[in-house]
């Protein structure tokens, strides 16, 4: 069977999010050896975690909507080669001060990323194939995290940290130069697509038309003043900040304490640990294509509010189950396992939440998606935070996992609050 053309769009933005894990996690592989070149404690680890959780979700808002008035093409290029550039500057980092710094301003350069590939979903992918589309590009950042820790700690084995971030700044390079001259805003100005394929885009993609009631502006002249009440008075968007907060404060877990803590807890070796951080990611990858296949299948069965809400809901259901479990474990081997578990979970709710974004938001979906992206990754600073202070106070890793088990609860009744068929409506005086 012949693959539609727009395929190549799925793998470029696949491939985005692989790279934007990639650099993500090469921070988490190289912790030990950061830790004892600049001579920081786990707590100043955590801060340095943290910096890149507290850039990246403050500049999510401003940049969905850069994405949403500028376009994707232009918005994910530069994106991506400014936060390239400062994954390279990582390694120039020679204190706390200025890692810290640079971490931050790492985050604020990935910021747009995912906001910018749910706006190209918005114009390029039919309705009915948004959740599997999702599905494979998230799958794309686990995919990435699962092959960076063991590659990345070989590397860093062979070169040392540095090196190995400034390889990363040229990868980063390469993935901007092709999509600025491959990838166009709107399919009907693709030379490359036959028309067969460019009318069938146009006439199934979703529409900024709404039902009378329904009002959402896509002037993107629309002032922020404006557009931030609307997004405020929103119960859709404030439920779906909500329920990503919890997801990312366990899935940011996963990418940075999970692995030293793995090595300390057990006394395994970088490559040991690295090999039984893989495995979560990868099942995390699975929980993606999974949770996307199941949100288009309901989706064609005429269910569009439980497409999104019977996946969530279950994911929410088996991650609070593998936190637990995996906090009783006693093998670094049961321990990844049920932590899998919790991945496989927490990586079902991705499809639905931004299929959600873009069901809702429309030619707002940068902005929208941005908003909720914003406050899952105050929860990955949290995340950063608490888990080695809450150790340091404690003197146990239980109440960590306590707290995001009782979060994923709260995170489903979150989705009984979320209606995809309601658009955003614009704030009126």
């Amino acid at each position: 069977m012949r693959l539609p053309a727009r395929s190549i769009l799925v793998a470029a933005t696949f491939l985005l999010s692989v790279l934007l894990y990639v650099d993500r996690v090469c921070i988490s592989a190289a912790k030990q050896d950061v830790a004892d070149d600049l001579l920081l404690s786990d707590q100043q680890m955590g801060w340095v975690f943290a910096a890149f959780s507290l850039g990246y979700a403050l500049f999510q808002t401003p940049a969905g909507s850069f994405a949403d008035r500028l376009g994707p093409r232009r918005v994910l290029a530069s994106i991506v080669a400014i936060w390239s550039v400062f994954t390279g500057l990582t390694a120039a980092a020679g204190s706390f001060a200025t890692m810290l710094i640079v971490r931050f301003l790492f985050g604020a350069g990935e910021a747009g990323a995912f906001p910018g590939m749910a706006r190209a979903m918005y114009s390029w992918i039919p309705m009915q194939e948004r959740g599997l589309v999702q599905g494979i590009n998230f799958s794309g950042s686990r995919i990435g995290a699962a092959v960076t820790l063991p590659l990345v700690a070989g590397l860093i084995s062979a070169w040392g940290w540095r090196p190995t971030f400034v390889i990363l700044m040229f990868v980063g390079f390469v993935w901007a130069i092709f999509w600025l001259l491959c990838f166009r805003d709107d399919p009907a100005d693709a030379t490359w697509l036959s028309e067969e394929e460019r009318n069938y885009i146009l006439a199934n993609r979703q529409s900024d038309s709404l039902a009378p009631d329904s009002v959402v502006s896509t002037d993107p002249a629309v002032p922020a003043a404006s557009l931030g009440k609307t997004l405020f008075r929103s119960g859709n968007v404030r439920a779906l900040c909500v329920q990503y907060f919890a997801s990312n404060f366990i899935f940011f877990f996963g990418l940075t304490w999970f692995f030293p803590q793995l090595m300390t807890r057990y006394g395994l070796t970088g490559m040991q640990a690295s090999l039984f951080t893989a495995v979560p990611m990868v099942c995390g990858a699975i929980g993606n294509w999974t949770a996307g296949w199941w949100v288009d299948r309901l989706y064609s069965q005429g269910k569009w509010r439980w497409s999104r809400r019977l996946p969530a809901c279950v994911g929410f259901g088996l991650a609070g189950i593998g936190i637990v479990g995996s906090a009783y474990a006693s093998t670094p081997l049961s321990s990844s396992m049920w932590f899998s578990l919790c991945i496989f979970g927490a990586d079902m709710t991705l499809s639905p939440s931004w299929s959600t974004c873009v069901d809702i938001g429309r030619s707002r979906s940068g902005v929208v998606s941005g908003t909720m992206n914003m406050a899952g990754n105050i929860g990955a600073f949290m995340t950063s935070l608490a888990f080695p202070y809450l150790l340091a106070w404690t003197g146990s890793p239980l109440p960590f996992f306590y707290i995001a088990a009782a979060l994923n609860v709260a995170a489903i009744v979150m989705w009984f609050r979320i209606d995809p068929t309601t658009a955003l409506q614009e704030a009126t005086e």
